[in-house]
């Protein structure tokens, strides 16, 4: 049931949301940014649902934080009096900090991000920011998934649980081989119809766990997709082969042989061609200009980047709201190419199904016991697929809690966990840079991608265009700060440093079975070096675009003006922790989790992607990887699929392979 507040509580509540948010007198205030609190956008009331919607424990956790706030007075004093409240609260315990920072983030989410009955919020025009730009299109729907009418059991040759990027592609390529396919997806079906362009919306219904969600321990903020086409759907369409040296050390020290000859350039050539890969869509927005102009200016290498984009269909305003659905269909997801291609097959998809374990026979695969519920029907099933082959291809965050769940594939099950850690900055500039307009990702500076020399480096990006996320993760260090930092927003250009990581985190199981993720990234020193690394070329980039003022991600919100000592910035944020309290640490690349290897101590499936420990049991997305890519992986574990659906397909005894089918969009 959920954990209503009581009206005391619902009442301090309001009192922080406004706190964080305060109405403050301003002289110039054209847009009412400095006048407008959180209770005016109604984030107080959003804050308080989404208590309601957490466990017990931990909505009764933030009622008796709030409790404490209000015996100490905290709805009749001061603003300056309640900032202090809460950090004096924060420093109290761990849980308290948690708490705080919860309720901090929550409200400055909302605040910028809930929109109104119109689809716009009263503070966007203050950032240059319209909100939506179309209504989403009346187009037909592709994809009709199979809804169970009671408890059902379906017969095939292969189960898939997953239809992301690696799922996708291994039901794609069996269907046309002849095999019965079924696709188990947890999510829901979503098509171009959907599309708001809404950021909220996207969330609760595209991302996995309703968005942006930290580990366990609070050290990164994790983002994926959770939806028919996975995170293709949500994704920021950047085609990045595989590096030279990651494809040499997966075939040089984990048995992968092929993927460092040719064979392997088939696989993601095939891919390349089925998801139309192409140069022709990468206009550049105005960080990925101020990018490019830094770079040049410093001597480093940057590159635009191809983009699988219909260009027939590509519109650069779209492209924006990429990142919440592609509402002009141009983005070449996996539901518009290999799950389209299964469906023509007679693939059957099932969407709302959440695989809860495999089922073994005999040491061997033979099927996957899952449950289906719908949110908005209240319906629900059981549903058996019976088959000899299971492909687990949940995503890293997913696929070993399913193994773990069902006690199969060894000891490193949910182990190796990579992230592609990010950190964060933003310089100001003198221009609006419209970074809402064009695809999120077109450019990149790869100077350090092989900054070691064995194959571990960074990779500077830029970042999707947000308000409610990015409110939420600018450091609040006071409210008067904090609007400053978002009256600046629609001059601001986001950097951020990716990270081939060298260490790694964890995936192991709560007592409910449900998925607990932690990463330390300051326990590996390599990685700790490569990141700060990456911060120093950050704030060069910037400085030499011409930034007037630079931000970094962390606590404090650490900030340098032009005519500062740019040396002694970059060594004071270098010097800043890179875990919960310090650096923000952000990861929309998960990897590793149930890799694959030709040891079985220290690898859950051997090269061809099968299990060590229970045939006919396939990894088949991101967490088979031995390693992290160093890229934006999609066409990466494409490329592993597409070589993974080949060992399967031959397992089961299909017919011979054929060039991928190209079902019309």
């Amino acid at each position: 049931m959920p954990h209503e507040l009581t009206a005391d509580q619902r009442a301090t509540l309001c009192a922080v949301c406004d706190t964080v948010v305060p109405s403050l007198p301003r002289d110039r205030d054209p847009h009412g940014l400095w006048g407008r609190s959180a209770s005016d956008v109604g984030a107080d009331e959003a804050v308080a649902q989404q208590i309601a919607a957490l466990p017990e424990e931990l909505a009764a956790g933030l009622g008796q934080l709030l409790d404490a706030l209000a015996a100490q007075g905290f709805a009749q004093a001061s603003q300056l009096s309640r900032e202090q409240l809460l950090r004096n609260l924060a420093l109290a315990s761990a849980d308290a900090a948690g708490g705080v920072a919860a309720l901090t983030s929550l409200t400055l989410f909302f605040a910028y991000g809930l929109p109104d009955a119109a689809g716009r919020n009263p503070n966007w025009p203050a950032f240059g920011y319209a909100g939506p730009a179309s209504a989403p299109p009346q187009d037909e729907r592709r994809l009709v998934p199979l809804v169970p009418d009671g408890d059902t059991t379906l017969e095939a040759d292969v189960v898939v649980v997953g239809s992301g990027a690696g799922g996708g592609v291994i039901a794609g390529r069996l269907a046309a081989r002849g095999l019965r396919v079924v696709v188990l997806e947890a999510g829901g079906a979503y098509e171009e119809p959907d599309f708001c362009q809404l950021e909220l919306w996207a969330y609760q219904h595209l991302f996995y766990r309703g968005g942006p969600t930290p580990t366990a321990d609070q050290n990164v903020s994790v983002q994926a997709g959770s939806c028919l086409g996975g995170g293709t759907v949500i994704n920021w369409t950047n085609c990045l082969r595989t590096k030279p040296w990651v494809r040499e050390q997966w075939a040089r020290d984990f048995g992968l042989s092929d993927v460092a000859t040719p064979a392997f350039d088939a696989h993601m050539d095939a891919v390349w061609a089925r998801l139309g890969v192409n140069p022709d869509c990468s206009d550049l927005n105005g960080p990925q200009e101020r990018m490019r102009a830094g770079a040049e200016a410093l001597g480093w290498s940057f590159r635009r980047t191809d983009r699988n984009a219909d260009p027939a269909r590509y519109d650069a305003v779209s492209a924006g709201y990429m990142g919440f659905g592609d509402q002009s269909g141009s983005k070449q997801s996996t539901a518009k190419t290999y799950l389209a291609d299964a469906a023509a097959h007679g693939a059957r998809i099932l969407c709302r199904t959440r695989a809860a374990r495999v089922l073994v026979e005999d040491g061997r695969a033979a099927g996957v016991a899952a449950a289906y519920a719908d949110p908005e029907t209240g319906a629900s099933a059981a549903v058996t697929v019976r088959a000899p082959q299971v492909v687990v291809a949940c995503g890293a965050l997913e696929s070993p809690a399913l193994l773990l769940r069902t006690g199969i594939g060894g000891d490193a099950v949910g182990r190796h966990l990579r992230l592609h850690p990010c950190t964060a900055t933003f310089g100001l500039y003198q221009d609006d840079q419209r970074a809402w307009w064009g695809p999120p990702h077109a450019g990149l500076v790869d100077e350090w991608a092989n900054a070691t020399g064995d194959g571990y480096g960074f990779l500077i990006e830029g970042a999707q265009y947000t308000t409610a996320v990015a409110a939420s993760a600018i450091p609040f260090t006071s409210a008067a700060d904090h609007k400053a930092a978002m009256e600046g927003f629609s001059h601001a250009a986001t950097f951020i440093g990716l990270l081939r990581d060298q260490g790694g985190g964890r995936v192991t199981i709560d007592a409910d079975g449900e998925a607990v993720h932690t990463y330390d990234l300051e326990a590996e020193p390599r990685d700790v070096a490569l990141t700060r690394r990456a911060l120093d070329a950050q704030v060069r980039c910037h400085e030499a675009a011409g930034a007037h003022t630079i931000h970094t991600m962390a606590e404090g919100l650490p900030t340098w003006r032009r005519g500062d000592d740019l040396e002694a910035y970059i060594a004071r944020i270098q010097r800043i922790p890179l875990r919960a309290g310090g650096m923000r640490l952000f990861t929309a690349h998960q990897m590793g989790t149930c890799r694959m290897g030709a040891d079985p101590a220290t690898s859950v499936a051997n090269p061809d992607g099968e299990l060590h420990d229970t045939p006919g049991v396939w990894i088949g997305d991101a967490s088979a990887f031995p390693t992290p890519s160093g890229t934006n992986p999609m066409i990466t574990i494409m490329a592993l699929a597409h070589r993974t659906a080949d060992r399967i397909a031959a397992a089961a005894g299909a017919a011979a392979p054929a060039a991928d089918t190209l079902t019309p969009a």
